[in-house]
């Protein structure tokens, strides 16, 4: 499979059997994040892998909605960012999650970004305060987000490249 069919078929997966992600298919996907892209190769990134199923239905609860999924998840990874290293963290983070996002796809585990930076819990405390405090991170680190991990329960169709907005692509002006 090349990478833009493996990019085609990358969908955000919400529901996972109860079959655990196997810890070859966990170590190819943290390998993906520690392999990617970084300004001046800083790499600030820190990943808290959490397996634990009391912690992984705290964490459902760090987001106001769009967080239910990590509580059926085999596994969850944090992904945090030292703001003392860059000022690109938030775009280092960001590359560290999408390269494991397309990882976990070619893998067959399902899974889906649930942002953590600038969101709120349900009782409007922010969502990186809840993580924090639940996970222990230090002060320097910023949360960027959480990747949940299960085996696919339902896979979303894959995007076509009929549908991709051509419209958005501009040469040489905008």
């Amino acid at each position: 499979m090349d990478l833009l069919e493996i990019m085609r078929n990358r969908r955000s997966v919400r529901s996972y059997t109860d079959e655990a992600v196997s810890e070859e298919a966990l170590d190819h996907i943290l390998k993906a994040g520690l392999l990617s892209a970084s300004g001046k190769n800083l790499k600030p990134w820190e990943f808290i892998v959490v397996r634990d199923k009391a912690v992984l239905a705290k964490l459902s609860k760090s987001r106001a909605a769009g967080a239910a999924m990590i509580e059926h998840a085999d596994c969850a990874v944090v992904v945090a960012g030292d703001t003392e290293k860059t000022d690109v963290w938030t775009e280092d983070c960001s590359v560290a999650m999408a390269n494991m996002h397309l990882m976990a796809d070619c893998l067959g585990v399902g899974s889906c970004w649930v942002q953590g930076r600038l969101r709120e819990t349900s009782d409007a405390r922010p969502t990186e305060d809840y993580i924090r405090e639940l996970l222990g991170i230090p002060g320097k680190y910023a949360v960027e987000a959480i990747l949940s991990l299960g085996m696919t329960a339902e896979h979303p169709d894959a995007h076509t490249l009929d549908e991709l907005p051509m419209e958005k692509i501009h040469r040489e002006k905008f």
